[in-house]
């Protein structure tokens, strides 16, 4: 994980079960984002807020970084665990998105949790804002961050997502749907 900027940036968009997305590589295939389709201009912000200018071009994702969101979608809840990644940033929100990626497939944490594991169990609300920004949906597992008593909260790609991902990871939650 690293904040250096990318020279260039490719894009792909995959079906899942839940939408269509688009992956994001670097010039040398390491994973720079994934979001939801309609979300594209959103992320196209954050990544230029993180990198500048960088050219970003259709085509050019690495097979095996295509193919491991596949496989995830198709229930290889593990398929995405040995894939480079790299994120701009500030340092605490790469603390945050770093810790995301130790929760693993099928369990949840709250935010206080996710707080307590970076060492700053007062810093809920950062922590919240944290990871609302993070770039790399589904990778780093944002969606396994529910309320305290265990009900869903926020998700930038629509509570209805969240809710196919946790049940996709057999995850428990509380479900108002």
């Amino acid at each position: 994980m690293s904040p250096k900027p990318p020279e260039r940036l490719a894009f792909e968009t995959i079906p899942t079960e839940v939408g269509d997305a688009l992956i994001v590589t670097d010039q040398t295939g390491v994973l720079r984002a994934f979001n939801w389709v309609e979300y594209q201009p959103a992320m196209r912000r954050a990544l230029q807020a993180h990198y500048g200018d960088i050219p970003m071009a259709a085509g050019g994702v690495p097979a095996q970084v295509r193919q491991a969101f596949e496989a995830y979608f198709a229930g290889e809840l593990r398929a995405l665990e040995d894939l480079p990644w790299a994120t701009g940033g500030t340092a605490f929100q790469r603390t945050v998105w770093a810790a995301l990626r130790t929760i693993p497939a099928g369990e949840t944490m709250s935010y206080a949790g996710l707080a307590a594991r970076i060492g700053k169990p007062t810093a809920m609300r950062a922590v919240g804002l944290a990871n609302g920004r993070n770039p790399i949906s589904v990778m780093l597992p944002c969606h396994r961050v529910i309320g305290a008593a265990g009900d869903l909260t926020g998700y930038g790609g629509g509570l209805a997502r969240k809710r196919w991902l946790l049940r996709h990871e057999g995850a428990a939650f509380k479900d108002a749907a």
